[in-house]
């Protein structure tokens, strides 16, 4: 279900209907509901056009949010593209691309066979992984365990692959998929210097306004949810490609 629809839902009666059938006071709020929706069956197209009227505007505000969340990428360069406690494939690669991602995250997971395909067909992306867990607890062990395979020096995208590929995510599975690709049981657990860098990567993803993941970043360029022909649209724009359409 939409968020505009929800909106839609929860404000209606209040911005429209209220008007042609709100209750005298002290009325009976069960008689109000019914002339609310006997109103709203006569008028169906007063819904269509609260819904239109909302998309329109939460299209507004995401396009002035986006926007916003542009102009500020120049002063984040270095924390989005050089923190050397991220994960980087293909670290000399000349074009970079920054993802914020969730393991548990359904587009997240879409996407992820994807960002591997063009990790590995394309040796001149810089490939920086952003740990951005916004699911839960399960979602921060997540976390956890793939900067403990970093820092072990194990095979990160593979612990990537894994635990994107796997529906539902539990800790266990996580604590299997960890330690399988190189982390020390051991180090699986909130430290103080993990949780310092996704305290860092949560203060940014805010900083820059974005609100879900993925969200993909190259050059000057943000690229919201899992929209890969516009993620490959802005790096034919960084290599100096023409685009296609």
């Amino acid at each position: 279900m939409s968020r505009v629809f929800l909106l839609m839902t929860a404000g209606l009666c209040a911005s429209l209907a209220l008007g042609a059938c709100g209750p005298a006071a002290g009325g009976d709020d069960a008689a109000f509901g019914a002339r609310v929706r006997a109103y709203l069956l006569a008028h169906p197209e007063v819904i269509e056009e609260a819904t239109e009227r909302l998309q329109a505007k939460q299209d507004a505000e995401d396009a002035a949010a986006l926007k916003k969340a542009q102009a500020a990428l120049p002063r984040y360069r270095a924390a989005l593209e050089r923190d050397p406690r991220d994960f980087v494939a293909n670290p000399n690669g000349k074009i970079t691309v920054t993802e914020f991602y969730d393991y548990r995250c359904p587009h997240c997971a879409d996407a992820a066979p994807q960002v591997l395909a063009l990790i590995k067909e394309n040796p001149d992306i810089r490939f920086v992984f952003k740990e951005m867990p916004i699911f839960g607890a399960t979602s921060e062990h997540a976390a956890y365990a793939a900067i403990a395979v970093k820092k072990a020096g194990g095979d990160y995208l593979g612990l990537y692959q894994g635990l994107m590929a796997t529906h539902p995510l539990d800790v266990a599975t996580v604590n299997k998929l960890a330690v399988a690709n190189g982390a020390k049981a051991a180090d699986l657990s909130p430290s103080a210097p993990a949780t310092a860098q996704l305290a860092a990567t949560d203060k940014l993803f805010k900083d820059l306004h974005l609100d879900g993941t993925p969200a993909f970043i190259v050059g000057n360029e943000i690229i919201p949810g899992a929209d890969m022909e516009a993620l490959a649209a802005a790096i034919d724009k960084a290599r100096g490609a023409p685009t296609m359409g």
